[in-house]
C-alpha cells in the first residue's frame, strides 16, 4: 500500500490487508464484527440442526445431517482461528452463548439481532421436525452460498482464503438438502408440510440479507468488506429460489 494513499481508497481499489498489524482500528472492529456474525450463525445453525438428527427418516439422512452439523462447527472454528489472531478468546468462545436458544415459533424480529451473540436473526427461530429442518437447510443454504461468494472477496486476505475453502462444503450441504426435499415431495402429505415450511422460512431467510439502501453497506464497501448491495444479493437469491422450487414442484 502506498504511504500517501488513504486506507479506504486503497481498499476500494481492490487492495488487501494481510495481518492484524496492518489493520487500522475501525477496519479491525468491522472485520471482527463480520467474523463474529459468521461464527455465531454457524454455531447456532449447527446447534439447531443437531436436534433434528434423530428426526431423520433413515440412516442416509441421519449421516447427512450429522455431517452438516460437524462441518458447520468446523467452519466456525476456522474463522474463529482468524479471530484469534486479533486477540479473541478462542478457547472460551464455543461455550460463551447458548447456541441452541430459540425464540417462540410465532416471533417476528425481522433482521434484528437478539441477546448477546451475533447470529443472523433467522437462527433465533426454532425448527419443527425433519421436513422443516430440510426446508430451512435448502433456503438458508442457497442464501449462504450467495453471501459467502460475496465474502470470498473480502479485503482481509487470510479470511477471504478461509471463505473460499468453506464455500464448496456449504454448497454441498444445500445439495444434500435438495436431495432430501426431492424425497419429501414424493408424498402429498409431506409435500404440503414442506409448502407450509417454505411459507414460514422464506421471509425470515430474506431478512438475513439486511436492509435495502443500507448506509452500513456503503461504509463496509469503503473498507473493501462488501462489494454487492444487500438488495442485489437478495434478488439473486429470490431468482435462484424460484427456479429451485419450480424444479421441485413447490412453487
Amino acid at each position: 500500500m502506498s504511504e500517501t494513499m488513504p486506507i479506504e481508497e486503497y481498499l476500494q481499489q481492490g487492495g488487501v490487508l494481510t495481518s492484524p498489524a496492518n489493520a487500522p482500528p475501525r477496519y479491525r472492529g468491522e472485520l471482527l464484527r463480520l467474523m463474529a456474525s459468521f461464527v455465531d450463525s454457524e454455531l447456532a445453525g449447527a446447534a439447531g440442526f443437531a436436534d433434528t438428527i434423530n428426526d431423520a427418516p433413515g440412516i442416509k439422512e441421519r449421516i447427512a445431517a450429522a455431517r452438516i452439523v460437524l462441518e458447520k462447527t468446523d467452519h466456525a472454528g476456522r474463522v474463529l482461528d482468524v479471530m484469534g489472531t486479533f486477540g479473541a478468546d478462542v478457547e472460551r468462545y464455543a461455550v460463551h452463548h447458548a447456541w441452541d436458544a430459540r425464540l417462540s415459533r410465532g416471533a417476528d424480529i425481522g433482521a434484528a439481532r437478539q441477546g448477546g451473540d451475533m447470529r443472523l436473526s433467522v437462527f433465533h427461530y426454532p425448527l419443527e421436525g425433519w421436513v422443516d429442518a430440510v426446508v430451512l437447510n435448502v433456503l438458508m443454504g442457497m442464501a449462504t452460498a450467495i453471501q459467502l461468494r460475496e465474502s470470498t472477496r473480502v479485503s482481509y486476505q487470510p479470511l477471504a482464503e478461509v471463505f473460499r475453502d468453506i464455500l464448496p462444503r456449504e454448497a454441498h450441504h444445500t445439495a444434500l438438502g435438495v436431495e432430501a426435499l426431492q424425497r419429501i415431495v414424493e408424498s402429498e402429505d409431506t409435500r404440503r408440510t414442506a409448502l407450509e415450511s417454505i411459507g414460514y422460512w422464506r421471509p425470515r431467510v430474506a431478512a438475513s440479507f439486511g436492509l435495502a439502501g443500507s448506509a452500513r453497506y456503503e461504509m463496509l464497501a469503503r473498507l473493501g468488506l462488501r462489494h454487492t448491495p444487500n438488495e442485489a444479493l437478495l434478488a439473486e437469491w429470490q431468482t435462484a429460489l424460484v427456479e429451485q422450487l419450480a424444479a421441485l414442484n413447490l412453487n
